[in-house]
């Protein structure tokens, strides 16, 4: 009789474990997801049973903000809010209720939740989601533009669209760090992204041939670098500096060497000529002279194949033609050459 009791209770015992089994549900969600800013990010959860259970409502929110809803069949809200819809077409097939944010930004790092009812019961659970945005190559400019080797100068480095926040740091060649002799400034733009930048200063002599920017996110991670090089004077720039010093001075001067040789060449012409007028004179004879007379000499001079002139003491000019062998003396005035 004891031995039937203790049965029928195992028998008992056994049906009842039976049906908790197979009442069981839960929602298994992934307690965590990055996304990436830009792009779809995806909320997995999905729907763990082990009967055959039909799922009557499926309710997502972020906060207390309904995201995406569904009652049943006929449910015409199933797109609650724009941006958001089941990653799964045959979710219900699957029972796979993750859902998919279409454009992920800032603003949609938060705490999400997941509830999800059927003919069993209800369950739900959360995810926390992050968004991050990879920064860009960083930019190095230098004040002066070019920075001599043992002189002070300034880099600055500026990187920009990352998201969580992050950090610039500066190594030289031998991967030593100079962040401490810089300055770092951010700001956070409407869209929710940050923007870097920093400046390191150069003191001379202490100063390297390489300085490395680089960009850290909010994980301690290095995500993108650039270097900056300093290099010497070229040789030879500075004396080439000093033949197109040399050409801009010739420029000027040549004109100048042009121009008054111009003028020494109108200076030479104007005194021939003014010679030749003077040496045209009528002669004189005796200090006066009578212009027919005058004429008839200066005619029988030019008819000579040679013609010899000498200022004597007494200021008279002696000509001696050639043809007849004759010889004329002309007194006249000492004569000036302007």
């Amino acid at each position: 009789m004891a031995s039937c009791g203790t049965i029928t209770f195992i028998f008992g015992f056994f049906i009842f474990i039976t049906a908790v089994n197979t009442s069981f549900m839960n929602v298994t969600c992934s307690t965590e997801s990055v996304g990436e800013h830009g792009h779809e990010s995806l909320l997995n959860c999905v729907v763990e049973t082990t009967a055959d259970d039909q799922i009557r409502v499926v309710i997502w929110k972020k906060g207390e903000e309904i995201l995406l809803r569904y009652f049943d069949e006929d449910d015409e809200d199933l797109h609650l809010k724009p941006g958001y819809r089941f990653a799964d077409p045959s979710w219900m097939n699957t029972r796979n209720v993750s859902m998919l944010i279409t454009n992920t930004v800032v603003t949609s790092e938060g705490e999400y939740s997941c509830k999800v009812n059927t003919d069993r019961g209800d369950a739900g659970s959360t995810v926390n989601f992050k968004v991050k945005a990879k920064y860009s190559a960083p930019r190095i400019n230098s004040i002066p533009e070019n920075i001599p080797p043992n002189t002070n100068g300034t880099l600055i480095c500026n990187s920009e669209g990352g998201y969580p926040r992050g950090e610039i740091r500066w190594f030289d060649e031998n991967h030593q760090d100079w962040t401490n002799s810089s300055e770092m400034e951010v700001i956070q733009t409407d869209s929710g992204l940050y923007q870097l930048s920093s400046n390191l200063t150069l003191l001379s002599p202490s100063t390297f041939s390489k300085y490395t920017c680089v960009v850290f996110n909010s994980s301690e991670g290095k995500e993108v670098e650039a270097t900056y090089e300093i290099t010497s004077i070229p040789e030879g720039q500075g004396s080439q500096g000093g033949e197109e010093g040399g050409e801009e001075v010739s420029k000027i001067v040549a004109p100048i060497v042009v121009i008054g040789s111009l003028l020494v060449v109108l200076v030479l012409v104007l005194m021939v000529l003014l010679y030749k007028r003077r040496s045209h004179r009528p002669y004189t004879h005796g200090g006066e002279c009578h212009h027919e007379e005058c004429r008839q000499e200066a005619e029988e001079v030019m008819d000579t194949n040679s013609l010899s002139l000498r200022l004597s003491p007494q200021e008279t000019w002696h000509s001696t033609g050639i043809k007849d062998g004759t010889s004329k003396t002309f007194h006249s005035p000492a004569l000036t050459l302007y």
